[in-house]
């Protein structure tokens, strides 16, 4: 983890109740890798994209936002979808005023989501990194609480509660695979686990 980040189970485990009425419990699907053409194995797929906002952001998200004082000026984030819709719903299940930064190469559909939320969304630049130093500058000019997609403790210990539920849903699990993109998701379960498992 970057930037002297400490995320452990004891954190985890205790923002799991407090994030616990504001995301869902979400299923696990068990498939057959058979039905894929490949050799049978028995594969559980944890369906995180029921969860609020449509994917696991929502933990990190309303981690931050119950760990950190949110300023009146509300909270900032950058992104190219996901984290975006994540932090405009959780601001707004808490109150709060969300502002968004997002690339011109966003996916629209992502874009109508996270207006749904109520956010001012704001063009910030062509690509990812200028969205994100665009929302840094809002950020030191207004006030707003800078929510990072992954460079952030509130993001992984957020992120960590979906280790806790997977190991609650499935006791006996020795493998995990975990998608990768800024990290946040697989730095959270890394630290839920602690080495108890293959990842």
């Amino acid at each position: 983890m970057t930037n002297g980040i400490t995320v452990t189970r004891e954190r985890i485990a205790a923002m799991e109740p407090r994030i616990r009425p504001y995301i869902r419990h979400t299923p696990v699907l068990r498939v057959d890798m058979a039905d894929f053409d490949q050799p049978p194995l028995a594969v559980d797929l944890k369906l995180e994209c029921l969860q609020h906002s449509g994917s696991f952001k929502a933990r990190g998200a309303f981690t931050n936002l119950l760990e950190r004082p949110v300023p009146d000026a509300g909270v900032v984030a950058a992104s190219g979808g996901n984290h975006g819709a994540a932090v405009a719903y959780a601001a707004m299940r808490l109150g709060h005023k969300a502002t968004i930064f997002v690339p011109e190469v966003s996916p629209p559909a992502k874009l109508e989501r996270i207006r749904s939320y109520g956010a001012e969304l704001i063009v910030g630049g062509a690509r990812y990194a200028e969205a994100l130093a665009a929302s840094e500058r809002f950020a030191e000019e207004t006030g707003a609480l800078q929510i990072h997609a992954f460079n952030q403790e509130e993001t992984l210990v957020g992120q960590g509660t979906l280790g806790l539920e997977i190991e609650s849903d499935l006791p006996k699990i020795d493998t995990l695979l975990v998608a990768v993109g800024g990290g946040g998701l697989i730095g959270g379960i890394a630290a839920w686990f602690a080495g108890r498992i293959r990842i």
